[in-house]
């Protein structure tokens, strides 16, 4: 534990942080972790980077709600790698100590990235929206620039809130334990080690915060997709309907995966239910992690342009294998008949 004293004898600062991960796992278990957290990483990386590029090489697929994909992809694959590298050296190679600055840097990024994909999720609801329920409007209101300038906004509004959490939460004196209880270091585990009166008024501003990115988005959401079931409740024929939802099908399947946990755990802390800390620390590495990993898997089956476009790309490297080896086939009996 590394910390260097200010002020006086009794209050001291932390340096780095150590990230405590799983408290209860016992140590034989480590590996497995380990393994684990490495293939939930490897499935965020090769399934997200597969949907940026295949959207990126197909021009076909280079419309509103592609695009929307591609930076939900975009995020979800920064988020998975700001997280899960360190946690997995931890139980791999027992590198448990992250520096000060370098603890606060990956809060930022926790927290701000957390609040993209909240506002990411509104462009979409949106996006279906107007497909939906003004669909004579939809090329004139949806278009990629349109589309693109919303999804940039919806990275730009969280920096300047998420700049002042790490800022207020900078100011604080820590001078308690310099132990994150979590797998990552996120506000509340570095802020419940700081000391000082100032501590509770800066994590009800940073929750009232992160309510707003959360709670504001979410009330345009509810309101898009039941104004478009509504709509779809209109139409006459069950085929029709079935068409009709299945083009929001992707992204209501999206929403769910990022909202519900998350809301699931603000209930149940509300209505005073506790888990033990190995439970929560599961439950918050779950609903932050899954979405990323499961998300391409959602845009390749229930979206069927992506899926067409990822088979006839894998039917056309097969036959380019087969005829390469072919072609390899007919040179080796030419030169072996000579």
């Amino acid at each position: 534990m590394k910390m260097v004293v200010i002020f006086n004898a009794n209050m001291t600062r932390v340096r780095s942080f150590i990230i405590l991960g799983f408290p209860g796992l016992p140590p034989q278990y480590y590996g497995h972790v380990s393994a684990i957290l490495f293939l939930v990483y490897l499935t965020i990386v090769v399934g997200n980077i597969s949907i940026l590029s295949t959207v990126f090489s197909e021009k076909s697929l280079q419309k509103p709600m592609y695009l929307v994909f591609c930076h939900l992809a975009l995020n979800d694959l920064t988020f998975g790698t700001i997280t899960l590298p360190k946690i997995i050296s931890k139980y791999w190679f027992g590198d448990s100590i992250i520096s000060f600055f370098g603890c606060f840097t990956q809060m930022f990024f926790v927290h701000y990235l957390g609040a993209v994909t909240s506002f990411i999720l509104l462009v979409m609801a949106l996006d279906r929206f107007v497909a939906i329920c003004l669909p004579l409007r939809y090329p004139v209101l949806i278009t990629n620039n349109i589309i693109s300038a919303l999804c940039g906004v919806a990275w730009l509004i969280p920096l300047p809130l998420m700049l002042t959490i790490i800022l207020q939460a900078l100011d604080l004196l820590y001078c308690n334990s310099n132990v994150i209880a979590q797998c990552y270091c996120d506000h509340f585990s570095i802020t419940s080690q700081a000391c000082g009166n100032d501590v509770k008024i800066v994590q009800v501003t940073t929750f009232g915060m992160a309510m707003f990115c959360l709670l504001l988005p979410l009330a345009f959401i509810i309101f898009s997709y039941a104004s478009i079931i509504v709509v779809i409740l209109k139409i006459s024929t069950s085929a029709g309907r079935r068409k009709t939802l299945s083009t929001c099908t992707p992204q209501i399947f999206i929403t769910c995966l990022f909202y519900l946990p998350r809301c699931f755990v603000y209930v149940a802390n509300t209505v005073g239910f506790s888990f033990s800390l190995d439970t929560r620390i599961v439950l918050i590495l779950l609903y932050s992690l899954l979405p990323a990993a499961v998300n391409p898997t959602i845009y390749c089956f229930k979206t069927l342009e992506i899926k067409q476009t990822l088979v006839r790309k894998f039917k056309t490297s097969k036959f380019g294998l087969q005829v390469k080896n072919w072609t390899l086939h007919v040179n080796v009996q030419k030169i072996t008949s000579i």
